[in-house]
């Protein structure tokens, strides 16, 4: 089900203390979202409580926190499981993208700094395109979207965009090992960026409505294929 090495998640700054459990949901939910845990990976309490040095009580609080933002899911006898995704998923998560995005590229300020800051990430993905570096592909994107609703300057936007990145990591995962299905959205990626640079809000909303529109088809066809 999962090639995940599991020793590779760090345990730094999980201690017991009243924070753990948001700090374990946290490393968990990174971990889905850099595409190192799979949709369907059983998430094994032993090893995770050894490689990770907390309580049992700790981790399942942790998987509290993501089965509440439907990340994990608890079936009775048999463990803890990352969520599969399904078509209504990918509905509510671009629903939300929706709100986050559109709202941060119609309101918010995008400093010169910023603007080059997603220059770079379109770069840094096309690079890893001529590489064949699929996963560094899928996390610039998530990168540069990160950094579309970092532009709100808010924490609390900050924190559900991070759980939107994990579901959208999940849903992605079908199709992580498609060199076209990544190129699609630099090109996208590139042509917002282009956009926003030239301070063409109106155009920018609409190319990003566009694009999500087309984006939550194109998985949603691949559900029901």
């Amino acid at each position: 089900m999962t090639d995940v090495t599991w020793s590779s998640l760090s345990a730094e700054g999980l201690h017991e203390h009243a924070q753990a459990p948001e700090r374990v949901a946290e490393l968990l939910r990174g971990a889905i979202s850099a595409g190192t845990i799979r949709p369907g990976s059983k998430l094994p309490e032993v090893e995770l409580t050894r490689q990770l040095d907390i309580s049992r009580h700790t981790l399942r609080s942790g998987f509290q926190i993501l089965a509440s933002e439907g990340l994990v899911e608890r079936h009775p006898n048999r463990g803890v499981f990352v969520h599969q995704p399904t078509a209504a998923d990918v509905v509510e998560v671009y629903r939300v993208r929706r709100v986050l995005e559109v709202g941060a590229v119609r309101t918010a300020d995008f400093p010169p700094e910023e603007l080059e800051q997603l220059h770079r990430i379109v770069s840094a993905a096309e690079l890893a395109r001529e590489r064949g570096d699929i996963p560094a592909m899928a996390q610039a994107n998530q990168v540069f979207h990160r950094t579309i609703a970092a532009q709100v300057r808010s924490a609390m936007i900050d924190a559900l965009m991070e759980q939107v990145l994990a579901r959208m990591r999940l849903a992605f995962y079908a199709k992580s090992e498609q060199p076209s299905f990544h190129h699609t959205y630099i090109v996208r990626n590139r042509e917002l960026a282009r956009l926003l640079s030239q301070g063409d809000r109106a155009a920018a909303e609409a190319y990003l409505l566009s694009y999500l529109d087309a984006a939550e088809a194109e998985l949603l066809e691949h559900l029901d294929s």
